[in-house]
């Protein structure tokens, strides 16, 4: 598997920030590469039925969408997830292509890169998290980060139980 370099091309926190972001995005997209369509849509963990490839895409996909855009920037939750069915964005991604999903979470990707360009690193989210706490910006970049490599943990192991495939 290939993916980016990990060390950034300048050492001020934001571009440190963004450069482990991006790193672990490419990671993400490294992991699924030549997974045949029917491999990304299996779920492999009896315990975790949503567990697939495409559901993990999908998940990181809608994650990013909630914290900038319904957290940072305030807009209104347009994301596939409901009350009764708080994870749909992980079942439904079954009924995508992988490609198509990791095409849309690159131009995603693209547009949020801009977003985080625009913005001080000390802005605070328009709406509130936990007990009323409005995250900076900085917050959400360093949750991005873990969320994204946690996942592609996940991936990593489907993808070695799906085709034997490993990567660091």
């Amino acid at each position: 598997m290939t993916r980016t370099d990990d060390t950034p091309p300048a050492w001020d926190e934001r571009t440190q920030l963004t450069t482990f972001l991006d790193y672990a995005r490419d990671t993400t997209r490294a992991k699924c590469d030549g997974v045949l369509a029917e491999d990304a849509r299996r779920a492999l963990l009896p315990g975790s039925p949503l567990m697939t490839m495409s559901g993990l895409v999908n998940h990181l996909r809608w994650v990013e969408y909630h914290w900038f855009q319904v957290v940072f920037l305030g807009e209104e939750d347009q994301g596939p997830w409901t009350e009764e069915d708080p994870d749909r964005e992980m079942r439904i991604a079954v009924d995508f292509p992988l490609p198509r999903l990791l095409d849309e979470y690159a131009e995603q990707s693209a547009r949020y890169r801009e977003l985080v360009a625009g913005h001080d690193l000390d802005e605070r989210a328009r709406r509130a998290v936990r007990g009323g706490l409005h995250v900076d910006l900085r917050w959400i970049l360093l949750h991005l980060v873990e969320e994204t490599a946690r996942h592609n943990g996940h991936l990593d192991i489907l993808r070695e139980m799906l085709d034997g495939t490993t990567g660091d």
